[in-house]
């Protein structure tokens, strides 16, 4: 039998273990249940990805690249005249725009790294790059308070299930951009 090609399957096998973690959580994360959520056989899952913590890299980064997107194409942000907190405030809010579950799935990506070493790498990774954009704006190290601080609100919104408040958001990022 003449082997399909395929090169969007590992995509699709990133894309559906993101689905699997938003549905399922990590604990829910297999070989076997991406495979049946990207329609793919089994042998695809460990062909691309040998191990779950790989699998668990890409989605992480596939994660990661999306807000990081969304941060770097922001002109208000490369403006230096532009609001810096009132920017990160509205992309928060974006963010949280199109419910929770989105946030919910990249934060729990993000805090795997705590249980699972080989994810720290990616969770720095994003970690730098936004501080590297922020620092065109502000020095490294409000840069990296002012991530500190997204981080927070977001965790705090999580964790809570209040709602977030932008105005309140934007008042605590001020206090930190000056």
């Amino acid at each position: 039998m003449k082997r399909r090609y395929d090169p969007e399957r590992r995509d699709r096998i990133i894309d559906a273990a993101i689905r699997v973690v938003g549905t399922k959580g990590i604990a829910g994360l297999s070989h076997r249940s991406v495979a049946a959520e990207a329609d793919v056989p089994l042998g695809s899952t460990t062909y691309h990805f040998a191990s779950l913590d790989e699998l668990l890299i890409a989605a992480l980064r596939r994660s990661n690249e999306n807000f990081a997107g969304v941060m770097r194409e922001s002109g208000a942000l490369a403006d230096p005249a532009a609001d810096l907190a009132g920017e990160l405030a509205r992309l928060l809010g974006e963010h949280f725009a199109g419910g929770r579950g989105r946030a919910e799935l990249e934060y729990e990506l993000y805090l795997a790294a705590l249980r699972r070493p080989a994810l720290r790498p990616v969770a720095a990774e994003w970690t730098d790059s936004t501080a590297e954009l922020l620092s065109r704006r502000t020095d490294p190290a409000t840069a990296r308070a002012l991530i500190a601080m997204m981080d927070g609100i977001c965790l705090q919104v999580l964790l809570t299930g209040g709602e977030y408040d932008e105005a309140d958001a934007r008042e605590m990022l001020r206090r930190i951009a000056g």
